[in-house]
């Protein structure tokens, strides 16, 4: 059902400019703008992040819990990641320009870069995009919660997690991070988009998208 608005109160707005409604930003390369009902106010039941990344940067683990996310890629390119609640299965997708992947309400998914200057448009069937992040359950959940329910030492818990930065976004949220991120991708003999089986209830594939 559409929102009551008075299209003729001088209150109205019909234009506004993203780049300067800014969400995060790690830095210039790496930065989430944000368009909603509360920077535009005649938007219905829709909103958008404009989303741009250096290569290897990634849109960190999080779930919408009231919207589904189209992901649209504008320049660059990137591998979005979901896991289908559904089947336990972790879905990889890599867009290029002028292609997208769908994300369902309350799915945990991410994004990575897989080039410099990489442009996506996440579009929202909500008037404002609500998120759970993933550094925000690591660093929130109480560690003798984790430690009890997962039969983990808590100290070697409370170590583990003690650099995660709550809303962190995008990450690596450090040089270090950065660092293993770059000599991870050097050892790949394979793809890093491509899993083996594992004993677990998650299945790995990867999905590529058809061409015609």
């Amino acid at each position: 059902m559409s929102k009551y608005m008075d299209y003729t109160s001088p209150e109205a707005q019909f234009f506004f400019d993203v780049n300067k409604s800014p969400l995060f930003k790690k830095d210039n390369k790496n930065l989430i703008n944000i368009l909603g009902v509360n920077q535009l106010n005649t938007l219905d039941n829709s909103s958008l992040l404009d989303i741009y990344l250096s290569k290897h940067n990634f849109v960190e683990p999080h779930y919408h819990q009231n919207a589904a996310e189209l992901v649209y890629c504008i320049s660059g390119g990137a591998v979005v990641s979901m896991l289908n609640p559904y089947t336990k299965e972790v879905l990889n997708f890599r867009i290029s320009p002028g292609q997208v992947a769908n994300v369902p309400q309350g799915w945990w998914h991410y994004e990575e870069a897989t080039h410099d200057q990489t442009h996506l448009l996440a579009i929202f069937n909500a008037p404002t995009p609500e998120v759970i992040l993933g550094s925000d359950i690591l660093k929130f959940t109480p560690s003798s919660v984790m430690a009890y329910n997962y039969c983990m030492d808590e100290s070697a818990w409370i170590k583990t997690t003690e650099k995660v930065k709550p809303s962190t976004y995008i990450g690596p949220a450090c040089l270090e991070a950065e660092r293993h991120l770059s000599q991870r991708q050097s050892h790949f003999a394979y793809s890093p988009y491509h899993y083996q089986y594992q004993p677990n209830p998650y299945h790995y594939r990867q999905c590529i998208p058809k061409t015609f």
